[in-house]
């Protein structure tokens, strides 16, 4: 069996003299001319190729290629592919410096392994440097035949941003537009809990949230469990069946001072706000950041002390640009207080960081620990949605949309209800999540575009001077198109659109258009 290792340029990168003598055992004619090393790390990622020949000397028996891991190595991703004809078969399996990591069979032709999760049939864990091997076992090749393989071997640095998601490549669904999800639920690897088929209380398995979440119609979900890891290789062999609803990784960090959502990371993350592992949330903030991923600060109105441990938000925040979102709206909120508004509300504290010139995106999410509709209700996962625009379902378009911030909050609203804002002055314009430049004392135009609700009332909400926000309510009476003129005063910061029913119950929270001068 003839095998070669290539970078991703099909250069040869330097290998020991051990390897080289193997190599040349194996039939492989080495260059005489020097070859470079492998690149450092860094934040793309590297490849490398390698290939070979399978004859009928290989018939029932285990070929194992050598090949060299770099440094700092967080995930590593093989694709593997062969001739096929005349009823050749090689099943796949991985070795690491340590000891054997996974055997997949004939079942697939690729596959990952990282520090917190692995396609199924494989061990995660650490990844690492040094020589692994490709285990290559033949269980049948016919006399006389060749089959080629060819194998690329990705290494991904730790916050390397995924191809499409972090448990799959590439995007669940492309085109642009409204993409729903729920950004905050759990399971029974932190406190959720369903009845088993007998009816007991028991930790709620992974796959139930994800069967509501499909049912609800959502596009996306994110499992945040309380500070763990260890949900993540189930949500990526679970991926591969919910082929149709993108999985997010997320994580809530639960810490004396406040809860948040981490969306995007799956490595470890210091949680112990106070402590010397995380004195201040910049160390928290400083990992997640070193990961691509985001921060949302959860359930700012709620009470903190025996009644909820930890729940309300206390801690400082002096640089709120490093924020990306707010929860306003939290489903455990909602369903003690049958409405956002009141005195569970996050809307007040996302208010406050706006009026400072924040320009942090509101979003929602269920707080599910049990995805059983009781009582003849509906499940509660997916009560309420965040409502992303994006240019496709994957996860680097959700993210970058909630950090862009053409995001809306559905509180309730009938199915396909939608609202969007521009403002406009002269020639200017800007919608949600983005900044328009005006005078002091500029006209604006208000227009919101309304989808789903024959009837209601639009309400223009801005604020960023002293004292709570002006509201001007305009009746939508079957538009598809509801506007108003303000004009700026000084202090105006941030203008938003919401949405209210016919009996003035809030529907819709969209996100604010900044003004700035």
């Amino acid at each position: 069996m003839i095998q070669r290792q290539t970078d991703g340029r099909g250069l040869h990168p330097r290998a020991g003299a051990l390897l080289l003598g193997l190599l040349c055992l194996l039939g492989w004619q080495v260059g005489a001319h020097a070859a470079p090393s492998p690149p450092p790390a860094a934040a793309s990622p590297r490849e490398i190729a390698l290939s070979g020949v399978i004859t009928h000397e290989n018939h029932e028996t285990y070929v194992e290629v050598p090949f060299s891991v770099p440094e700092d190595t967080e995930r590593l991703t093989v694709t593997f592919e062969y001739d096929r004809e005349n009823r050749t078969v090689i099943d796949l399996g991985i070795r690491d410096p340590n000891g054997f990591r996974g055997w997949s069979g004939g079942n697939r032709s690729t596959f990952t392994l990282a520090t917190s999760d692995a396609t199924s049939a494989y061990i995660p864990g650490r990844i690492p440097p040094g020589e692994w091997r490709l285990i290559l076992g033949v269980p049948n090749i016919r006399k006389g035949v060749e089959a080629r393989w060819r194998a690329r071997v990705r290494f991904d640095p730790a916050g390397a941003p995924s191809p499409g998601s972090a448990f799959q490549d590439g995007p669940v669904r492309t085109g642009p537009g409204w993409y729903r999800g729920d950004l905050h639920t759990h399971s029974g690897h932190s406190d959720g809990s369903c009845d088993s088929l007998s009816g007991r209380r028991v930790p709620c398995p992974v796959f139930r949230t994800l069967e509501a979440a499909r049912a609800a119609g959502l596009d996306f979900i994110a499992l945040t469990e309380h500070n763990s890891t260890s949900v993540y290789p189930e949500l990526r062999a679970l991926q591969a069946y919910f082929d149709t609803l993108l999985v997010l990784p997320g994580r809530e960090i639960t810490t004396f001072q406040g809860h948040a959502n981490v969306f995007g990371v799956t490595s470890p993350l210091p949680f112990q706000l106070g402590s010397p592992r995380a004195p201040t949330l910049d160390a928290v903030l400083d990992a997640v950041e070193a990961e691509g991923g985001l921060l949302s600060i959860n359930h700012p109105g709620m009470p903190s002390g025996e009644a909820c441990m930890g729940c309300g938000w206390v801690a400082p925040i002096p640089d709120c640009s490093r924020i990306t979102a707010v929860e306003i709206a939290n489903g455990g909120g909602l369903r003690m207080m049958g409405s956002a508004e009141g005195p569970l509300s996050g809307l007040p504290f996302w208010e406050a960081l706006l009026d400072r010139g924040c320009h942090v995106t509101g979003i929602a999410g269920s707080d599910n620990h049990d995805p059983d509709a009781k009582g003849g209700s509906q499940s509660p996962v997916g009560r309420p949605a965040t409502v992303v625009y994006a240019p496709e379902l994957s996860q680097p378009a959700i993210l970058e949309g909630l950090r862009r911030g053409r995001v809306f909050v559905d509180l309730g609203a009938p199915a396909g209800a939608s609202v969007d804002l521009t403002v406009g002055s002269g020639k200017a314009r800007a919608g949600m999540g983005e900044s328009l430049r005006t005078g002091p004392a500029a006209r604006l135009r208000l227009t919101a575009k309304v989808a789903g609700l024959p009837d209601g009332t639009v309400e223009f909400v801005s604020g960023g001077a002293s004292g709570p926000p002006t509201r001007t309510p305009v009746p939508i009476r079957g538009l598809s198109e509801v506007t108003a003129d303000l004009r700026r005063t000084p202090g105006l910061k941030w203008i938003r659109a919401d949405v209210r029913a016919a009996d003035g119950k809030l529907l819709l929270i969209g996100n604010p258009v900044y003004l700035q001068n």
